[in-house]
């Protein structure tokens, strides 16, 4: 039996296990370091790759017996992180502006270091993700996603 790649990384339907799943994730994200190279046009081919992230995790958590959509979890919590850094950031930089003394460097100083704890904490918990993800055991037996599925190096022996 070969592998369909197409379907690993184009598809959102059905269920993988943890192994496809790694292996989909690791591929992902070596095209990813390899993209961040390129100048200009890496990022946006970077921005790509986050329907085959969506499609490899939704599957795993299909898997897990869960819903595909918590695999936007990550990308909002980020999204929430990279705003409300922006917003400590950009009270950090104003607060610097307008007063001079050390007061003000010491506010200025206190917004960078929420900017950079809530990136931080966003960044976290979409590595906590990633690993729960991972590593938490597929339901045996049929689900309302698919047949269990089965594994890539023994295709008769189930992936979870």
């Amino acid at each position: 039996m070969q592998f369909d790649w197409q379907r690993l990384f184009l598809s959102a339907d059905g269920r993988i296990g943890r192994q496809e799943y790694w292996i989909g994730f690791l591929m992902i994200l070596g095209a990813s370091v390899v993209l961040k190279f390129i100048p200009i046009l890496g990022p946006l081919l970077s921005l790509a790759l986050i329907y085959p992230q969506v499609c490899v995790g939704s599957k795993r958590l299909h898997d897990m017996g869960r819903s595909g959509f918590l695999m936007l979890l990550p990308y909002g919590v980020c999204l929430v992180a990279g705003i409300l850094a922006g917003v400590f950031g950009g009270l950090a930089a104003m607060s610097g502006m307008f007063a001079g003394h050390s007061a003000a460097v010491g506010a200025g100083l206190a917004g960078i270091g929420m900017a950079m704890a809530m990136l931080g904490l966003g960044v976290l918990l979409a590595f906590g993700f990633v690993i729960w993800v991972g590593v938490t055991p597929g339901q045996v037996g049929e689900n309302r996603y698919g047949p269990e599925p089965m594994s890539m190096a023994d295709p008769s022996m189930p992936a979870n």
